[in-house]
């Protein structure tokens, strides 16, 4: 129950941040390893790290130990944390390791200008994943303590409400995608609830998240649409505080946030939740229909279906890499010798297969949640909790309802598609029995029941403000950094 094999995967690569062009037949270069750039430093872009990215760190790790050299996009040098314990050192010791980008060396040295492919992950904004210390305890707190005050009753059953309309939406024609009809729907419809959002607003939200996300050619006012919607949000609750929504709950923390603070953050949680909580069910539902054991496992009770989940953070975590940490002076890790300046990279793949603690990766991992999947440390990943209960409750709904589920396609014709942070799942062809769905319940999906490839958001019914109203929104941040999550690189 690993990583499925390299073989099935795809990946577009950023156009501007490609790898060398092959060599023509006949070059001395011709057959040389082009993953590997000057001084014999291996490449973690280009076709190989995006063919099989699970293959590279192991080939890292066999070369170099628990923390490699590499060479991200522009050749420049880095390091990537490939050891469970080192990874976990760098985490929970920003003294040593800043989440500070402005401590870049290179971008002190102007080797990483607005124009870098890393820029959109890297160049620092104000927010809780870009500070330490005092600040990052003032932002953090303020959504942590939000996020606690969640019932997580409640929240699993807006997860049933949610995954029984989108399951109504296709279960009576027998067969379905399941990524892009229920995994990318689930959890932004779940979230527009726990953030207090009316109820009319949900679908067209999660159209314009999957939309920007995506990177099709309505992704910007898309991007706009979300903005907006945020702000104007922020706004009603300003106005008006609710009892039992996470905007409130921001607003009247003690920690002050602006609105603009607010609403930044917000975009933030949205966005990863969407992007992680889908990719941890779509990957969760592949290893279910495609691995028998697993099934089996699960069909005979040896396994409970968060078991499931936590085994599927240890071999696919929504996230394969995070960007970054910064070494605030010299220091030593896994025998390297890292210098004040340096970029580090939390391997969070590589870190769930380390040989030290996991020697035989067919030994299943039930009930240890010592993963890597959320980070560690101060700044690991607050929503967890209920990103598992998305998962969890939406797809057992799923399971129970459509009991005979299976794979429509042969496994090796399912793809992905890489990035330097993430593996994603393209498609997941499923066939079932079909199932009648009774009108009431059929009336009531119509408002989540949407197209395999939604059309983006309506500009003109957009329930947001005037535009003039509106500070323009910093959209080529926020449409690079998703672009970059997601691996899609044709958002502009």
């Amino acid at each position: 129950m690993t990583t499925p094999p390299p073989d099935h995967a795809t990946a577009e690569l950023p156009s501007s941040a490609a790898s060398p062009a092959t060599p023509p037949p006949g070059c001395p270069a011709h057959g040389l390893d082009q993953g590997l750039g000057p001084d014999g430093i291996r490449r973690l872009y280009g076709p190989e790290a995006a063919a099989d990215p699970m293959g590279l760190y192991e080939k890292l790790r066999a070369e170099h130990g628990t923390v490699a050299p590499v060479l991200v996009q522009g050749d420049l040098q880095a390091w990537l944390v490939l050891g469970h314990r080192e990874n976990l050192d760098v985490a929970r010791t920003p003294s040593r390791f800043s989440r500070d980008s402005r401590r870049w060396r290179d971008m002190q040295d102007g080797k990483v200008g607005a124009d870098h492919p890393l820029a959109p992950v890297a160049a620092w904004q104000p927010l809780c994943n870009f500070v330490d210390g005092v600040e990052h305890e003032r932002l953090r707190g303020a959504v942590t303590d939000g996020l606690a005050r969640f019932d997580r009753r409640g929240v699993r059953r807006y997860v049933t409400r949610f995954a029984d309309q989108l399951i109504d939406g296709f279960a009576a024609a027998g067969q379905a995608e399941l990524v892009s009809q229920f995994a990318e729907h689930l959890p932004m419809l779940v979230m527009t609830q726990l953030l207090g959002m009316p109820e009319e607003y949900g679908p067209r939200l999660v159209d314009a998240a999957r939309d920007m996300v995506k990177g099709t050619a309505t992704a910007l006012a898309s991007n706009d649409y979300i903005v907006a919607t945020l702000r104007q949000l922020v706004e009603r609750r300003r106005a008006a505080p609710g009892d039992d929504d996470f905007v409130s709950w921001l607003i009247e923390h003690s920690a002050g946030l602006t609105d603009d603070e607010i609403m930044e953050h917000l975009r933030l949680v949205l966005i990863t939740a969407f992007e992680t909580t889908a990719n941890l069910i779509a990957n969760t539902l592949r290893m279910v229909l495609t691995d028998q054991r697993f099934r089996a496992s699960l069909a005979g009770g040896r396994m409970t279906l968060p078991d499931a989940l936590e085994q599927v953070l240890w071999d696919e975590p929504p996230l394969t890499t995070i960007l970054g940490r910064w070494a605030t002076g010299d220091t030593e890790l896994g025998g390297q010798q890292i210098r004040a300046g340096d970029m580090l990279l939390l391997g969070l793949a590589a870190g769930n297969v380390d040989p030290a603690i996991r020697p035989d990766l067919t030994v299943p991992v039930h009930g240890n949640r010592s993963h890597l999947a959320f980070g560690g440390g101060p700044h690991e990943c607050p929503g967890q909790d209920i990103g598992r209960a998305i998962a969890d409750t939406g797809i057992d709904a799923l399971l129970v309802r459509l009991p005979d589920l299976r794979l429509a396609v042969p496994e090796h014709e399912l793809s992905w598609v890489s990035s330097l942070m993430s593996r994603h799942l393209i498609a997941l062809p499923v066939e079932f029995t079909p199932v009648r769905v009774k009108q009431a319940a059929a009336s009531e999906s119509t408002s989540v029941t949407l197209p395999v490839q939604p059309a983006g958001p309506d500009p003109v019914s957009a329930p947001a403000p005037a535009s003039d109203q509106l500070p323009r929104p910093r959209r080529g941040w926020w449409s690079a950094l998703v672009r970059w999550v997601t691996g899609r690189q044709d958002l502009e």
